[in-house]
């Protein structure tokens, strides 16, 4: 039963369970990729890679590491044979 603290019902302050990543750094993306990081860089840089600037390092949410080897396949796929 919830504790009645001030009329409010007990809330918890904290999510219980792991904390899911929001974003990744260049190096953990270029370790998911199996590329370096300076090519994950240039990626950025060149808009081939969605990222974003956080301070002096760039991030790279999860969706856009999934629409990058999305676009990847699909490219692939239109150039087989």
């Amino acid at each position: 039963m919830a504790e009645n603290n001030g009329g409010r019902a007990d809330q918890r302050k904290a999510p219980i369970g792991p904390i899911q990543r929001r974003w990744y750094t260049v190096p953990e993306v270029a370790e998911m990729l199996g590329y370096g990081p300076t090519k994950v860089r240039m990626m950025c840089i060149s808009g081939d890679l969605r990222s974003l600037k956080d301070g002096g390092s760039r991030r790279i949410l999860p969706a856009w590491v999934d629409e990058y080897v999305a676009m990847r396949a699909a490219q692939a796929e239109a150039d087989w044979p």
